[in-house]
């Protein structure tokens, strides 16, 4: 996975490795400092110029000296300062030595009491915090959003835990953020995407050499990740060469699902999408199609049989299909092939996770799961009860055990392969949380496995051209809206 500056990810273990690689390159710790907090005061000027007093609260650390550097650059401009400190003194030497060179009164941070005109500059914990925050903080961070204050917070807004982007028992509401050299977790996991309001990277001066060496294989969900293996039409293109999907359809009164998923994957550039149908539902089926073929289905036989005689490239099964043992039948039938796995799919094996993934324990990753968070649970409770787990940690460890692709769905929806890859989305609208959803995002997976992309790849891909589908489709749309916009292409 080829990231690139824009979708760098690093946790704030990797942020301290960076930072330590960097002064041990000879670049001056406090260099990096000065640099930040002069951009944190710039933001504050930029975008606050009405501030009637920047209201600076710096904790012990460095993100506290990033603070004091920020409220003397504020002073130095003209602005009107009161700056707040946790604790009785820095505790970080850089800290120490921005706080000396600050011509301003120091005052403890539980005498600060919101103002009318008042903006915040929170520079008190950053992305390291690891732990509640103390009951003075969490004073604090009610007492502002309470007067509805606007926060800029240096880093990540204190009280955000920068791996998991989970609250530690209370957190800043930010208006803006200002982070360096590269965004965390925190700033693209929910809640604390919501928290942080718009956010800055700045470049303070780390090569990005560094930043490159110290990064992890989590990142933000882009084209430049699996743009190269997005099928193209060429001059030489016909329908056999752009794969076949199948999709299994539910019985009578429970097909439009899997339409839905069919037109989506028809959209996305499957060469030919077949239903594959119940005996019972064909009726329906027929009489609701165009396009889209159809092929009898009803017993495990007719699924080995199909398999021997049709050149199928992929598959999707789950889309209301319906909850039980032939579903588990079906799906274990493909465990050779390329199988989204949605919905009633994934649900079927939720007394016996560990025979999903036995089926496709061996060869090459070829097994997509699409779980929203009650059917990540289903498959994976121990580890979705972990609270200590990230989101992404927790869909790296069922990608390990599953030996599948993960999309792990939500506002923030993350996709994890079972070699320790994985991307956060990002670009899904809000109006995406609609009813038949998802059964478009199975049917697009589904097309980029038939047209041949490996199952990371076409997972990532397929989530982010749903978001894109989404765009399109505008506000209020429908799922069958969606699905028309399932072929939409990337802007150049």
């Amino acid at each position: 996975m080829r990231q690139t500056q824009n979708t760098i990810l690093l946790t704030p273990q990797e942020m301290t490795a960076a930072d330590a690689a960097s002064a041990a390159s000879g670049i001056p710790s406090f260099d990096l400092m000065l640099r930040a907090g002069q951009a944190v005061a710039a933001t504050a000027l930029r975008h606050f110029p009405e501030a009637l007093r920047f209201a600076v609260l710096c904790g012990p650390g460095n993100n506290g000296g990033d603070g004091y550097v920020a409220a003397e650059a504020l002073r130095q401009a003209g602005a009107t300062v009161a700056v707040f400190r946790l604790g009785d003194a820095p505790q970080a030497q850089d800290a120490i030595e921005a706080g000396r060179r600050m011509a301003l009164d120091v005052e403890p941070l539980p005498l600060y009491q919101p103002r009318p005109g008042d903006v915040v500059v929170d520079a008190l914990f950053g992305a390291g915090l690891g732990r509640p925050v103390p009951q003075e903080v969490a004073s604090v961070i009610h007492a502002v959003g309470e007067a509805g204050l606007p926060v800029i917070a240096v880093d990540l807004p204190s009280g955000l835990c920068g791996r998991r982007g989970t609250p530690l028992g209370a957190a800043f509401q930010a208006t803006r953020t200002v982070t360096f050299m590269a965004r965390k977790p925190g700033h693209l996991l929910m809640p604390g995407r919501s928290l942080c309001g718009d956010v800055a990277v700045v470049d303070i001066g780390i090569p990005m050499r560094i930043i490159t060496a110290c990064a992890g294989k989590l990142a933000e969900n882009a084209p430049a990740l699996w743009e190269r293996h997005l099928p193209r039409a060429d001059a030489a293109a016909h329908k056999f060469r752009r794969g076949h999907l199948a999709v299994f359809s539910g019985p009578a009164g429970k097909t439009g699902a899997a339409r839905l998923c069919a037109i989506a994957g028809l959209r996305r550039g499957a060469g030919l999408v077949t239903l594959a149908s119940p005996s019972a539902a064909m009726p329906v089926n027929a009489g609701a199609v165009t396009a889209i073929m159809l092929h009898e289905i009803d017993t495990h036989e007719d699924v080995t049989a199909w398999l021997q005689t049709a050149k199928l490239s992929a598959f999707v099964l789950g889309p209301g299909f319906g909850i039980g043992e032939q579903a588990r039948i079906f799906a274990l039938a493909l465990k050779d092939r390329p199988l989204v796995l949605d919905a009633d799919g994934i649900t079927s094996f939720k007394e016996n996770p560990q025979l999903l993934f036995d089926g496709f324990a061996g060869g090459d990753t070829h097994l997509v799961l699409t779980p929203h968070e009650g059917e990540f649970g289903r498959l994976f409770p121990d580890i979705a009860a972990d609270e200590n787990l990230s989101k992404p940690e927790k869909a790296l460890k069922a990608a390990a055990r599953s030996n599948a692709a993960i999309v792990y769905k939500g506002a923030d929806t993350v996709i994890a392969a079972p070699n320790g890859r994985a991307v956060i989305n990002t670009n899904a609208p809000p109006w995406l949380a609609t009813a038949g959803s998802g059964d478009v995002l199975a049917g697009m997976i589904g097309a980029l496995l038939a047209q041949g992309m490996p199952a990371f790849e076409a997972a990532a891909a397929g989530v982010y051209l749903h978001g894109e589908a989404g765009k399109a489709a505008g506000e209020g749309m429908t799922a069958e809206d969606l699905a028309a916009h399932a072929g939409v292409v990337l802007a150049t």
